[in-house]
C-alpha cells in the first residue's frame, strides 16, 4: 500500500466517466433520503462504513455530510468507538450495528447479519427506513469499493 497521500486519483470516477451510471445513483440518493430516517443517522452510517473499509474520500466526505446535517464534533469523534461511546440513542447503535454487519460480511461464518443484528435494527426502523438504511450502508460500500480502486484523494469533490 502507498504510504504516501495521493494528490490526484488514478482515473476520474466511473460514476463520472459513464454518465448513466450517476444518474441511478443520483436517484436511488433521492429515494434513500425519503426514507424518513434522519439524515444525521444516514451519515453516520456512511462514516461508519467508510471507516471499516479504510477510504479516506469517504470517511472526509461522511464527517462534511454529517456536520451540513447538524451533527456534533463530539459524537462524530465516536462513531468509531460507538459501542462504548456514552453519546448514541438505542436507535442509533442498531443502525451501527446493522452497518457493521453487513459492512463485515466476510468476516464471518454463518448469517452474514446475524438474527439479533437484524432483530434489533427492526424493532427500532420500519421496513421503509430499513430500505434507506440499507441502501445507505450498499452505496457507501460500493463508493468505497471505487473510490480505494481509484486511489481518490480526502477532499475530492465531483
Amino acid at each position: 500500500m502507498n504510504t504516501a497521500a495521493a494528490s490526484t486519483a488514478r482515473m476520474k470516477n466511473p460514476a463520472q466517466v459513464l454518465p448513466e451510471a450517476m444518474k441511478g445513483i443520483q436517484n436511488i440518493y433521492k429515494a434513500m433520503y425519503q426514507g424518513g430516517v434522519d439524515p444525521r443517522l444516514l451519515e453516520l452510517v456512511h462514516l461508519r462504513a467508510s471507516q471499516i473499509n479504510g477510504c479516506s474520500a469517504c470517511v472526509f466526505a461522511g464527517v462534511a455530510g454529517a456536520k451540513k446535517h447538524g451533527e456534533s464534533d463530539e459524537r462524530l469523534h465516536s462513531v468509531a468507538a460507538w459501542r462504548e461511546a456514552p453519546f448514541f440513542t438505542a436507535e442509533e447503535r442498531a443502525a451501527l450495528a446493522l452497518t457493521e454487519a453487513a459492512t463485515r460480511i466476510a468476516d464471518r461464518s454463518g448469517k452474514a447479519v446475524p438474527d439479533e443484528v437484524w432483530d434489533e435494527a427492526a424493532d427500532h426502523f420500519n421496513e421503509e427506513q430499513l430500505s434507506a438504511i440499507i441502501l445507505m450502508i450498499s452505496l457507501t460500500n460500493f463508493f468505497n469499493r471505487i473510490n480505494t480502486t481509484i486511489e481518490e484523494p480526502a477532499g475530492t469533490t465531483w
